[in-house]
């Protein structure tokens, strides 16, 4: 029997294809360090997000390729991850140093839960060993700290805030600078001002994500954002109301006119499960937000059932991602955020980004 070569090895895994991205994972650039001795194949395969919903059928599709190859006796392979950033078609704003994805959570209107589902997504994200950094973009009202648990002011090391950490996720908040119930009072170039220092005065290191929690509306707070940086991609959460549609359009349509992409839509509030008889009620019009979506030509991320603990986790500042993960509403809450992963993938190889160097 001919001894096995790379080449066969790789010639086997071209013919495995990332699901979401339809293309081989060699041309990819996804598998390295590839070395075969003895009928032994060992390489590794390098993914383009920690928070791959898909990791387990491709690393079994790879185990399978692999192990057809003739004279092949073992296959062992590690698993890891190294996000891409996109190409910045515009060219005029600069990338966050260390940050990959700049992604901005919107809303048309306030009170359809956007911070809440902000502080999960990035809890979430964080979880599956993504490097994960959440701005509270809402400077009137601040309430991720809370969500999070955190009410300590941040310290300083060579000029730089060094953000802090809440449940595996770097967290910067205007709610951490000023005394609780203190209002923040201030026209818009001091709006901007704040944006522009928690952007480059933070030193958030490296980052995959920076998960941006923006305030309702399309006002100073957004324009500063996509001034001041490149961001990749937003989400708008609503609900299914049809005031709370209304608005979701005209944020898409903001974000539109700033050449920002659109990742999905999220619908939160979607229905409500009663606890005693277990009958569903449709409160909001469940599905008017995805229907919106389709409508659109925007990709749907998922709905996310009204509960009680949702309410009460954010106030004790322990998201329902970690503290009832095997809710409808948790469950709901990580596969949003690894759809968010998927697109995220999706549109940065589909822009053009290079395979970064290892």
């Amino acid at each position: 029997m001919s001894a096995v070569r790379n080449e066969d090895v790789l010639k086997a895994l071209a013919t495995v294809q990332d699901p979401d991205l339809h293309r081989d994972l060699v041309s990819l650039g996804m598998i390295e360090d590839l070395a075969v001795t003895d009928g032994k194949v060992s390489f590794t395969l390098v993914l383009t997000t920690a928070a791959c919903p898909l990791k387990a059928e491709i690393e079994e599709s790879c185990r399978v390729a692999v192990g057809a190859v003739p004279g092949v006796r073992e296959v062992v392979f590690k698993t890891t991850s190294r996000m891409r950033k996109p190409k910045d078609p515009t060219a005029d704003r600069k990338a966050l140093p260390g940050v990959a994805q700049v992604i901005a959570i919107g809303a048309g209107k306030g009170g359809v839960g956007k911070s809440t589902v902000s502080a999960n997504l990035a809890v979430a994200l964080g979880a599956t060993g993504a490097r994960v950094g959440l701005l509270d973009g809402d400077i009137y009202g601040p309430n991720l700290p809370r969500m999070l648990g955190v009410n300590r002011q941040p310290s300083q090391r060579e000029g730089k805030i060094l953000p802090l950490e809440a449940w595996g996720v770097r967290f910067m908040s205007m709610g951490l600078l000023v005394a609780q119930g203190e209002a923040v009072v201030w026209r818009g170039p001091m709006l901007h001002g704040a944006i522009k220092s928690f952007l480059h005065d933070v030193d958030w290191g490296e980052l995959d994500y920076l998960l941006v929690d923006l305030p309702p509306g399309t006002g100073d707070v957004q324009l500063s954002l996509i001034q001041q940086t490149f961001v990749a991609g937003a989400v708008i959460v609503t609900t299914p109301s049809t005031v709370s549609i209304e608005d979701a359009v005209k944020a898409v349509a903001m974000f539109g006119k700033l050449s920002v992409p659109v990742l999905g839509v999220i619908e939160n509030m979607s229905y409500f499960v009663c606890p005693s008889c277990q009958t569903r009620h449709d409160i909001f019009n469940t599905g008017a937000g995805e229907a919106r979506a389709l409508a659109m030509g925007l990709p749907f991320l998922g709905a996310i059932p009204l509960h009680p603990d949702v309410r009460a986790a954010g106030d004790e500042g322990k998201p329902v991602v970690l503290s009832h993960p095997d809710t409808d509403y948790g469950r709901a809450l990580t596969r949003i955020a690894g759809h968010l992963a998927q697109r995220i993938s999706i549109q940065t190889i589909g822009q053009g980004s290079e395979v970064p160097a290892t």
